[in-house]
């Protein structure tokens, strides 16, 4: 290992930063260990069909993170139009009453308004900006930037490189798992030409998952199937990253911040990512040995999400042939999400249900059903359904109505946000 590697794991203890699609998901992502966690508002960030949070449930997500003591930023990083000014200027003054750590921005008028109506507040500049040398690091950071996201195209030998040359306390960030777009730095056009939903405006509709033909000018009508190497027709599907078997190398790299892609993944997804993630970096800081020996573990915990396949991305070298997904543009999916745990039950009909905790449903289960309670501790205990209430205390043999409140008996006691999952069969 060379002094800078050296230096670099005695120095940083990476941040791991976590997306969050709701409220409750913010609530799940930092009660299982995330350090920080990025949000969208109502406008101007790039996840537009994403639920994303209105000003007051912004306030009280920040609330809840800083009593855990985790830091949230909420993303501003659309390509901005003329017409987005003003409404730019107007919500951040509004965003002075929410008291986030910190803005993503990628747009440069954007980050002049953030500077002038948010002087004090943090300003971390977006994948979106194509970050790809340390001359555009010290650009930003001259501006007065804290930290710079690096363009997923980078290497882990180039983001050593711009560590060498910015300033000690400027902040890198970079994804490690999550989503691959096809487009450079999710820089797309296919979208915005295809569909008329722009992709840098937020409202991306992925036209690089759908399957492809080729029309010969002079025969319309007549499709004929692209394949490459008989394998498929989906030309742009990328698998998606993880680098969960590397957190030594990118620790050495000098990144500070480890984020996961998914502003529109569900609790479930956000949970299982947040703790496998978490386990394997503090893991890695007590004890590099016993990271690696548990590598097959985290490999199978974080598989229980829903994922493309996964590559290391640019990583280790430009991605080739095996980074796609030829024969299908869906996720793969071992666990359903059934509900999160919420209080124990203490109403009139105690007596009864005096095991029962309150979970909104999310899918389907009965009673007899086999599942799974996933802790924040990284346990994962396998239990039975013994009985269903509905919030009148009516016994049901089923929950098939989403977001039912309903109270459950799974013979054990629950902790507040513990997950309950089920395995599928087609795993």
């Amino acid at each position: 290992m060379s002094d800078l590697e050296t230096d670099n794991k005695k120095r940083r203890h990476p941040e791991l930063l976590i997306p969050a699609s709701s409220l409750e998901v913010l609530k799940i992502a930092v009660v299982y260990g995330a350090d920080a966690v990025y949000i969208g508002g109502e406008a101007f960030g790039l996840r537009a069909k994403a639920k994303n949070f209105s000003l007051e449930e912004m306030a009280e997500g920040v609330e809840f993170a800083h009593k855990h003591n985790v830091k949230v930023y909420v993303t501003a990083n659309i390509l901005a139009h003329n017409r987005d000014l003003p409404g730019v200027r107007e919500y951040f003054e509004e965003l002075k009453q929410v008291h986030p750590d910190a803005l993503i921005i990628s747009d440069p008028a954007i980050f002049t308004i953030a500077k002038e109506i948010l002087p004090d507040m943090e300003i971390h500049i977006s994948t979106q900006a194509n970050n790809t040398n340390y001359g555009t690091f010290n650009f930003w950071y001259g501006l007065g930037a804290k930290r710079v996201v690096t363009a997923r195209e980078l290497s882990l030998e180039e983001i050593k490189e711009i560590r060498k040359h910015i300033p000690e306390d400027m902040e890198i960030e970079t994804f490690v798992h999550g989503a691959m777009c096809i487009s450079y730095s999710g820089r797309c056009l296919l979208s915005s030409f295809m569909a008329g939903r722009d992709a840098n405006q937020g409202a991306c509709t992925h036209p690089c998952r759908w399957k492809y033909s080729v029309v010969e000018e002079s025969r319309p009508g007549e499709y004929m199937p692209v394949y490459e190497n008989q394998r498929g027709t989906y030309i742009f599907n990328s698998k998606d990253l993880c680098m969960i078997e590397h957190i030594p190398e990118l620790v050495d790299s000098g990144i500070d911040s480890l984020k996961i892609e998914g502003r529109m993944k569900t609790a479930l997804y956000v949970a299982t990512v947040a703790r496998t993630y978490r386990m394997a970096i503090d893991d890695y800081k007590k004890d590099e040995e016993y990271y690696k020996s548990r590598i097959p573990f985290y490999k199978e915990e974080i598989s229980k999400c829903t994922y493309r396949q996964y590559t290391t991305g640019f990583f280790f070298g430009k991605p080739d042939e095996n980074t796609q997904i030829y024969d299908s543009n869906t996720y793969m999916k071992e666990y359903t999400y059934l509900g999160t745990a919420g209080e124990r039950y203490t109403g009139e009909n105690e007596t009864v249900m005096s095991n029962c905790y309150h979970i909104e449903q999310r899918n389907k289960f009965s009673v007899g059903e086999t599942v799974e309670i996933m802790k924040r501790n990284g346990e994962n205990q396998i239990v039975t359904v013994r009985a269903i209430y509905n919030e009148g205390g009516e016994r049901m043999e089923s929950a098939p109505h989403p977001k039912q409140s309903l109270y459950i008996d799974i013979g054990t006691e629950l902790n507040k946000y513990d997950i309950i999952r089920r395995a599928e069969e087609n795993k």
